[in-house]
């Protein structure tokens, strides 16, 4: 079968990379063994700039539409998906704010949100375009969305993949758990058509038929999410309880699902036939561990990236905790980042005038280098509890994270982001910009190891 792929929702190229192996700067050129037929990037909040568009073209030049028209900018709402060249792996982190740990569970509003919607155009993409395999990314909190019927979007799509007659394996991973640079935990989905050759051999191999006793089924569905299966086969876990696996049908029409489909699921499952079978894992790896100390700068840097010490505390250093219930600090003291990622109690009043204490814990001033980096967000190098702060190697320093070192610890090669190529003329991605990139990303390494697999399942096809 021939290593064609779509890429929506394509960011700076995170899954291009990771299919084709593309680590240093000398790999851009060479020939790619997945040929990207397509891709889509568009950020409808950006109204003047699409800067992860053109760093995507910068790196890999454009792709045309069957029409010979470049639509890859498009709001993908608008494409028409029966334009777009065929292709045999679609592949996407598709947008993930509606969900996203960077705001509470509560708030998230799913697949209604403004940007959960465009779960419909992958919808959309699968009923014209057909392909026998896909493999997308999101937030792991797309399993429990919405706070008030928990598994109702994960549901959802689920439905949408059994009706175009797909099989689904699902499985969250944290990149460190497997040796990698960062703790970030992504759900990743893997679907394949139930009339391949893989959907074939997988049943083969764990001895599945439809006239199999309900608590075979469940053996056999255990066999592939534990050592049969896509994620199995890659990242490997401990064995698991099969008295604990949740087994629960899906109702026959998807407004069923939408109106009143709840379900606990687990991190790892499989769908079959609209039959969810899903289990906790836990990941088993034996390997080296790469740090955050691994993926700094040893050299010299910028300026620009180290923090002046009056930004850095208010008062001894030593202080983790500020207490003002009854009086609130300063303001120039509060704008330090011992303040920001310190403990804190805070005297606030609700919006029905209820006073109230808002507390919340220490976190680490320095980032540990022994460790794996923490997850990377969006608001990296901004006044934010969840940038990143180190020591630099070089002077003693304390800084924030260059644009490269956010680059390595998804895994990109150094300075990916640095160029984009806008109306013909390169220029370069504005810092904070880069650094949006990065912590939108997912773990490029991630990809790397399941396109081993994804090589040996489309060899035999």
């Amino acid at each position: 079968m021939k290593k064609t792929v779509c890429e929506l929702f394509a960011g700076v190229g995170g899954f291009r990379c990771g299919l084709n192996n593309i680590k240093t700067a000398e790999d851009y050129g060479k020939e790619e063994k997945w040929d990207t037929v397509w891709f889509n990037q568009w950020e409808p909040s950006e109204k003047t700039t699409q800067y992860a568009h053109d760093c995507y073209v910068y790196r890999f030049g454009t792709r045309l539409d069957i029409n010979g028209e470049d639509t890859t900018n498009y709001n993908i709402e608008d494409v028409d998906k029966a334009k777009i060249p065929d292709f045999n792996l679609l592949v996407g982190g598709f947008p993930c704010q509606d969900y996203s740990v960077a705001s509470s569970l509560a708030t998230s509003k799913g697949l209604e949100g403004k940007k959960g919607v465009l779960w419909w155009s992958i919808r959309e993409t699968l009923e014209v375009k057909n392909p026998p395999f896909v493999l997308l990314e999101n937030v792991d909190r797309l399993l429990k969305s919405p706070a008030k019927q928990r598994g109702k979007d994960f549901g959802v799509m689920l439905s949408c993949f059994r009706d175009e007659d797909y099989t689904v394996e699902w499985r969250v991973i944290n990149a460190a758990e497997y040796g990698y640079q960062q703790r970030r935990r992504r759900i990743f989905i893997f679907a394949y058509k139930n009339d391949t050759k893989y959907a074939e051999r997988i049943l083969k191999t764990i001895g599945y038929t439809d006239e199999l006793e309900e608590d075979k089924k469940i053996e056999c569905m255990e066999n592939v999410v534990l050592k049969e299966g896509f994620f199995a086969e890659t990242f490997a876990v401990n064995k698991a309880d099969k008295a604990k696996m949740r087994v629960k049908a899906l109702p026959t029409e998807i407004g069923e699902v939408s109106n009143t489909f709840q379900c606990a699921f687990e991190n790892s499952g499989i769908m079959k036939d609209g039959i969810i079978y899903t289990i906790k894992t836990t990941p088993t790896y034996n390997g080296t561990q790469i740090t955050l100390g691994d993926v700094m700068e040893t050299g010299e840097v910028e300026e620009e990236y180290f923090i002046p010490e009056e930004k850095l505390y208010y008062t001894n250093p030593s202080v983790t905790h500020s207490d003002e219930t009854e009086q609130r600090l300063p303001k120039e003291d509060r704008q330090t980042w011992q303040y920001l990622k310190g403990a804190k109690k805070l005297l606030r009043t609700s919006a029905t005038g209820h006073k109230y204490i808002f507390s919340e814990g220490a976190i680490s001033m320095i980032d540990q280098e022994d460790k794996p980096a923490r997850t990377m967000l969006t608001s990296e190098g901004g006044f934010s509890r969840t940038t990143h702060i180190v020591k630099d190697k070089m002077t003693g320093r304390v800084r924030l994270l260059t644009a490269t070192e956010a680059e390595r610890i998804q895994g990109f090669p150094t300075n990916h982001t640095k160029y984009c190529l806008v109306k013909g003329k390169t220029v370069e991605m504005p810092l904070r910009k880069r650094r949006f990139m990065m912590g939108n990303a997912l773990v490029v390494n991630l990809v790397a190891d399941m396109e081993k697999n994804l090589e040996k399942i489309f060899n035999q096809e």
